[in-house]
């Protein structure tokens, strides 16, 4: 993937975003402040704006921006979690204007550090780590293995309906969501949600 797929990509993720964003609010308001779909949708406007003049031939200088914007325009917790996940990803792809799997992998891996360092969460805490953390260990998993794009692909999108399905059955202990204790129980994770929509938008563009 060159950068300008790169571009294509979040531009795509900013569709998704805008079209997904009442139901991401929708399960933001059952256990948070309710405006999750609301700063995404603003971030990602944002990110798609500024990417239309975009000419870099460097995928970390387009990751950066995005991470520069998001932090800038996106409210809540959200805006420093996926600010940070894409500016350590922007690290990991500092000086790449074609990235291959292996390079995914070190992105990936860069942007679920940065996610973990700034919410100071770990897994099982009903955050969006509940579903990057079992995405990056199967996108792992799946290169050892040595499966194809299409096994890959199915592989992470089974990882993912699981990380979902398992945020409704714990207690939220991060975020606005832990104040609710266990009337948390029962409600799927809106972090993990967009979290599952911007990976589903990569996947979807890899060919």
């Amino acid at each position: 993937m060159k950068a300008e797929q790169v571009i294509q990509t979040l531009q795509a993720m900013n569709q998704v975003i805008d079209r997904e964003a009442q139901y991401l609010t929708d399960l933001d308001a059952a256990i948070g402040d309710g405006d999750h779909g609301i700063n995404m949708k603003r971030g990602f406007a944002a990110v798609s704006t500024k990417l239309e003049g975009e000419t870099s031939e460097d995928c970390g200088d387009v990751l950066k921006t995005v991470a520069m914007t998001l932090i800038s325009t996106v409210g809540g917790a959200s805006g420093p979690l996926y600010g940070t996940a894409f500016l350590k990803a922007a690290q990991a792809a500092k000086g790449k204007t074609d990235l291959n799997k292996e390079d995914a992998l070190e992105i990936l891996t860069a942007a679920v550090e940065g996610v973990q360092f700034r919410g100071k969460a770990a897994r099982g805490e009903k955050t969006m780590l509940d579903l990057l953390i079992p995405v990056k260990e199967a996108y792992a998993d799946a290169l050892d293995e040595g499966l194809s794009l299409e096994e890959t692909k199915q592989r992470i999108f089974s990882v993912m309906d699981e990380s979902i399905a398992y945020t409704k059955t714990i207690i939220a202990t991060k975020g606005r969501a832990s104040y609710l204790g266990e009337r948390s129980l029962g409600h799927q994770d809106p972090g993990a949600t967009s979290s599952y929509f911007l990976i589903k938008t990569v996947l979807d563009s890899v060919e």
